[in-house]
């Protein structure tokens, strides 16, 4: 048994996603989703260790907390400060990040967008944020700018970079090639207007929403154009309105899913030691 930790996580197509690959896999598995509030962390992984679970996928907000959380720590996951993949192993908790390889795997089978030699823009700094950071900076990017409203959190998502990194403002997403949007803006259930009165921002843009009411941007959209590339990390919904934002200033346009698959295909290489099927598990999200 595997399963999902996060809040909120009803809508999660993690589930879907390992059960796929397990039916796939020939393996007597099943994947659920849990619902963990905020600061239950130690209390889900005592969970885990009575029930012999065998891995847990860690999404928003607890990647932070699991890292602090599991008995050992991969060196990729004691850099990033972060988890999203909890391994049982002979009554030890494993913890590790799949995040970052997911995402460039998706952005190379998705849109034959190799990072190597890019300019990019990560706008946040979470968990999710510096997986993706560090993922671009070892996959070759010449430049990665974090954008965060926290100086101090960017500066330490940017240092991952090395070299490449640096903390920047909205003002730098017009020069890259790929935009990453890595905090929860967007999401369903997410807080539809936040305000910003951090330095070196410029004001986000609301737009209208399905409901009627409105929605905040991470950036203003006018700062998009054709030419670029704009990834976008939330799930739900599998397009968001900063997406459409993108598309109708002319940029391309990559919706979350991708790196959750293959982030997931990783995860469950290390939870079976088999070598995961990754297109039956593309075609079970599709068929959603």
């Amino acid at each position: 048994m595997v399963g999902v930790i996060g809040d909120p996580v009803a809508h999660s197509l993690s589930p879907l996603i390992h059960n796929a690959a397990f039916d796939a896999m020939g393996l007597d598995w099943v994947s659920v989703a849990f619902r963990v509030a905020a600061g239950h962390v130690p209390e889900a992984f005592a969970g885990m260790r009575a029930l012999e679970i065998a891995g847990l996928s860690v999404t928003t907000p607890h990647k932070d907390a699991a890292a602090a959380s599991v008995d050992e720590l991969s060196d990729l996951a004691r850099r990033l400060g972060a988890v999203n993949c909890v391994t049982w192993r002979d009554g030890l908790l494993f913890g590790d990040s799949t995040d970052g390889e997911g995402f460039v795997q998706a952005l190379r089978r998705g849109c034959a967008f190799d990072p190597d030699g890019s300019h990019c823009a990560v706008l946040g700094a979470g968990g999710a944020a510096r997986a993706v950071v560090l993922a671009l900076a070892e996959a070759g990017a010449t430049e990665v700018v974090v954008v965060n409203r926290t100086p101090e959190r960017a500066l330490q998502a940017a240092t991952l970079a090395g070299d490449a990194g640096r903390v920047g403002s909205s003002k730098d997403v017009t020069g890259a090639d790929l935009v990453v949007q890595a905090t929860s803006l967007g999401m369903a259930g997410a807080p539809g207007i936040e305000k910003s009165n951090a330095p070196n921002r410029t004001p986000r843009r609301a737009a209208d929403s399905p409901d009627g009411g409105s929605v905040a941007m991470p950036v203003d959209p006018d700062l998009l154009h054709d030419g670029q590339l704009v990834a976008e990390l939330v799930v739900n919904p599998l397009v968001t309105p900063f997406m459409e934002a993108a598309k109708a200033h002319g940029a391309r346009a990559f919706g979350g899913l991708g790196m959750l698959v293959h982030q997931a295909a990783f995860a469950i290489e290390r939870w079976t030691g088999e070598q995961a099927p990754v297109e039956a598990m593309w075609k079970a999200v599709r068929s959603q």
